[in-house]
Parts: C-alpha cells; structure tokens; sequence
C-alpha cells in the first residue's frame, strides 16, 4: 500500500480507481483488494477524515464488516445497546421497544450496535493500509472520465489522470462522477433539517442515561440519543420540519435556532435538547431511485448511487452491502469489467431503492400527528419481540448478507 497526495499522471493500471475515501469508497475498495484486484482511492481532502458523530449499525453491516476482514475492529469501537425504544415526546410514554438481545442476534446472526462514525472509518482505513494492492492518495480530486473499450482514463486536479480497467464513483451525495454519468441536476432538498451534537458523559440528563438507541417521536420532529465510545459520550440528533430549501452540511447552529422547532415536548426531551451549548447543521437530501447506474467501465456506489433519508439508519450500511455486491461480481466476471458491473447494478438496484423510499415513508411514521400517532402506538404497542423481528428480515436478512457471510475470513 501506498497512501500519497497526488502531483501527476498514475505510473501504473489499476483494476479499480474508487473516487472518494468515505466509508463507501473505503468498503469498496478494500472489497475488491480481498478479492485479488488493485484498487486506487483517490480523496479530496488532505487526509482521510469522516465527519459526524454516531452512527447505527445493524446485523447487516457487521456482516458486511467480517466480509472486509474489519469486523472485530468495528466491534471493539461499538456500543451494544439492549433495545431500540421508541417514545412520544408529548406525553413521555413508550410507543414500543425492540429487545436485540440474544433472540435477535441469533435471529439475524450479528447484534446491532451503535459506533462513532470516525472509528467506524479508521477500522475500514486501516484494513486498507494493511492491504498491499490498495493505493490511497489524497488531495486527488476527480474531475471527470474518458472510457475506451480496452480501459479508463480518471481525470484528477484537472492535469494528473489515473487509468484503469473501471472507476467506482463513490463520491457521495454531490456525485462528479454521477454528473458525468446521468447529469440528473441537483439532490431533492428534503426540507427536513436535522441539529447533532456529542455530549460528554456528566452533561447527558441522568435520567436518560439508557444503554438503548431511543427515539422521541413528536409531531414534525424528532429526537435520537443513545451512548458512544465505552459510554464516555452520547451521540444526539434532533431533527425537525423547518422547510429548508437549501442544503447544508455540518454547519454550525446555535441553540437559539434549535429550540423554538421543539416547544412542544414534554420534559425529559426539551431538557436534552437544551443541554448542547452548540450544535452542528444539516439538511437532509436524497435522490429518488436511479433506472442506470453504470455505463461501461463506470459504475456509482453508496450516496453517489442511491442517497437517502436518514430515518432507517441505513445509509453507510447500504455502501457496504453495495461494497460486498461489486467485489463478488467483479470476481464471477472478472475478465468482463463491464459485466461485472452490470450484475453489481441489477443486485443492488431494487434493494436500495426500497430503503430510499422507504426512508421517506418512515419519516412519516416518525413524525406522526393526530389519529397517525394514536395509530402508530396501538400497532407498536400490541406487536411481540417475535413479530417485531418478523418485521425486519427484509432488512437484515437479505441475500447480499448470505453472500458476505460466505465470503468472510475464517474466524482465527
């Protein structure tokens, strides 16, 4: 491995350029390094950094993860919670609860977990320092591609260029590569605007100090805590209905522009969301589900591919399923590239639209009012642990998780 900034033309094919060292662009291309291919990952940035704070991973990410060889790394960084409660945050009162405990690890063969997003990327990047055909550069930004039938040229900075036998646009939400491919405009701005921060230990309310995922739901809002890094932190996220039309990543915000969006929640919520001294801002984008996302040697992965809303904690679990696709498709093709891709797009492509939008209809479900909200607590409130475990199968049982469990080390 070689981890640089780029200053000119490549010197070498790659099998595999990977634009964007996100978790996606990571995933994929230590992926595709385990299946015996040489991969160059080209970051923007001058380092390899994940903004954000916490983030969820399900049954299906860890799967994912063991596939990458970084699964116990991933482990030993999470938070394994008990229950994935939810609550209404007018009346204080519990709406349903989720035990994922033994019956549902079991169930799903991996436990879900909560992990800060940055430790989440250092498993994936070191897995990809480790590994000696995987080439890592910074300060690379892509600017577009030229194919031929025999390989790829990947522009970068607008002088160097990388060639390869394809190019994975793993360049998230603002897709270069995407823009080449479909040029279909700019992402659909949500209008839902969503405040996090990270709160040490002794500034979290004691009386919510729950080894739980929670969530307040409320009407055009909702609120998320749950704990972080061997329970020295814990991860916040509020969202609301404030009908942005403009997008915004990681900006700061005060509180003075947090709280009027909450009023209305009863005690135990309103005092933690008035505990941060500061937050950090986004509005929530997506995209609705592409007919295309290869062409020849290219092809998209994760939000370059198929962003979405928030509200199943699926995003970065996506990528790595999208990651462990395309490895065992370029391997089943792997003297046909362009083949491979196409077998990756016809996987991944039904799967991931019915997160996208399903993700906007459970936002929905979040942020119920009037005869919705009673609704949602009577069918919450009357379902078993064996019924709600039924319910997410489709989730966390898919076929790609098979796949990758059938791909992963050997336990040592």
């Amino acid at each position: 491995m070689t981890e640089q900034r780029v200053v000119s033309d490549s010197s070498q094919t790659y099998d595999f350029v990977v634009a964007g060292g996100g978790i996606g662009g990571l995933s994929c291309a230590l992926a595709l390094a385990r299946k015996g291919f040489r991969v160059a990952v080209l970051e923007r940035a001058r380092e390899f950094a994940e903004f954000g704070a916490g983030i969820q991973l399900g049954p299906n990410a860890f799967t994912a993860l063991d596939y990458l060889g970084v699964g116990e790394s991933a482990r030993d960084g999470a938070v394994f919670i008990d229950h994935l409660i939810f609550m209404d945050s007018l009346d204080g009162e519990q709406i349903g609860s989720i035990d994922i405990g033994e019956d549902f690890r079991h169930q799903f063969g991996n436990p879900y977990a909560v992990i800060h997003r940055g430790d989440l990327h250092r498993s994936i990047l070191d897995g990809c320092r480790e590994a000696d055909n995987v080439d890592l550069f910074t300060q690379a930004l892509v600017t577009g591609f030229e194919q031929t039938d025999t390989d790829i040229r990947v522009g970068v900075n607008g002088a160097g260029a990388f060639r390869a036998r394809a190019l994975i646009g793993a360049d998230g939400l603002r897709s270069t590569i995407r823009a080449q491919l479909l040029g279909d405009g700019e992402p659909r701005v949500s209008g839902h605007v969503t405040y996090r921060a990270v709160l040490p230990l002794e500034q979290m309310p004691e009386e919510l100090r729950w080894n739980d995922m929670t969530i307040w739901c409320g009407p055009g809002t909702h609120v998320v805590h749950y704990p972080l890094r061997g329970w020295e932190l814990f991860n916040l996220v509020v969202t609301c209905h404030a009908h942005a039309t403009v997008e915004a990543h990681n900006e700061p915000a005060t509180p003075e522009e947090v709280l009027p969006w909450f009023t209305e929640l009863c005690d135990k919520p309103m005092a933690l969301v008035r505990t941060p001294s500061e937050y950090r801002r986004w509005v929530l984008c997506d995209r609705p589900p592409a007919e295309q996302w290869t062409d020849g040697r290219v092809a998209l992965l994760g939000d370059a591919a198929h962003p979405m809303l928030q509200y199943f904690a699926q995003g970065a679990c996506m990528a790595l399923e999208d990651s462990v696709s395309l490895a065992e498709a370029a391997a089943q093709r792997r003297d046909d590239v362009a083949a491979a891709l196409v077998i990756y797009e016809l996987d991944r492509m039904q799967r991931t639209a019915d997160l996208q939008l399903g993700s906007r209809m459970m936002g929905r479900f979040y942020h119920a009012t009037g005869a919705e909200r009673r609704v949602r607590k009577e069918i919450m409130g009357a379902m078993s642990q064996a019924e709600f475990r039924d319910h997410l199968a489709w989730l966390y049982g898919h076929d790609v998780c098979r796949v990758a469990r059938q791909g992963a080390p050997e336990p040592s």
